[in-house]
């Protein structure tokens, strides 16, 4: 008994530690023995994967570094960066002028702003685009201008995703002002700032916090939702690439070229949504 008494460890007395007691304590970590074999396994799963997309034949990456940088396919990318651009600029200014009505004490003008939101999320972008395209069948003739062949397919395009981006705009707007303490907002009152210059100088600056988060998926998701476009015509980065494997019948590496400038652009566009974010969060503590 003694014998196994001598091998034990001394005990540690009882109460606070002392300096000596305290070396005498060995820190064991945890084992993450399954993380580590999960992450390792999808690691391993992942380079699997991208020796199989690289190795594969199929996919011809000559064919899609020759036609990468082509006038043809930067041609229509120019187009698709221009349009999205447009369509968001003209899109959060009537979302939000859309989700002022849609918080204005008028019953009315909150009836209007509600219903421009309804209709226009309730169907389908594509469906919207294409009775802007065939407007002329629907009303030959509006206030004397003979609408046939009046719209061209760029035209119907910046009308159809404007209208469609300008209802979500409008939520996200709306749900920003809203997040704006009421007390900003009295003492702006009190300060005898009109409703207009409340809105641009005391309140929308605070909304841009909640504002920027969402604006940047909508900005991502418009640039690639304007690839929709392609099926009236409009020459943007996928009708491009379409026009070229119609003639060369190469379509998985062109189709390649199309999704290979989409990342790029969304890559950076989600850089710049990170930065514009961090502007907007100083000195609230979520800056990062």
């Amino acid at each position: 008994m003694s014998a196994q008494t001598d091998t034990l460890p001394p005990a540690l007395p009882a109460g606070p530690l002392e300096d000596n007691d305290a070396d005498r304590l060995r820190i064991v970590p945890v084992r993450r023995t399954g993380q580590w074999t999960a992450a390792a396994a999808v690691l391993v799963l992942l380079a699997l994967a991208l020796n199989s997309v690289i190795r594969n034949d199929a996919f011809q990456w000559a064919v899609v570094g020759d036609y990468f940088t082509t006038t043809a396919v930067l041609r229509g990318l120019g187009l698709t960066l221009w349009l999205t651009a447009l369509v968001m600029a003209l899109g959060f200014a009537l979302g939000t002028l859309l989700a002022v009505l849609r918080l204005s004490a008028n019953r009315v003008l909150q009836a209007v702003g509600w219903g421009y939101v309804w209709l226009f999320r309730s169907t389908p972008i594509l469906v919207q685009l294409l009775f802007w395209f065939n407007i002329g069948a629907l009303y030959p003739e509006i206030l004397g201008v003979r609408t046939v062949n009046l719209l061209g397919p760029v035209t119907v395009a910046v009308i159809g995703l404007t209208l469609h981006e300008a209802a979500y705009a409008a939520e996200v707007v709306r749900g920003g002002i809203l997040s704006v303490e009421r007390g900003q907002v009295e003492a702006a009152q009190s300060l005898g700032l009109g409703p207009w210059r409340r809105l641009y100088r005391i309140v929308l600056p605070q909304a841009m916090r909640s504002i920027v988060p969402p604006a940047g998926n909508m900005l991502i998701g418009t640039l690639k939702g304007t690839s929709i476009v392609s099926i009236i015509a409009v020459q943007d980065l996928l009708y491009s690439v379409q026009l070229v494997y119609h003639r060369t019948y190469q379509v998985i590496p062109l189709l390649l070229v199309a999704t290979l400038w989409y990342v790029v652009v969304t890559s950076l566009l989600s850089v710049g949504q990170h930065y514009v974010e961090r502007y907007y969060a100083r000195g609230t503590g979520g800056a990062r």
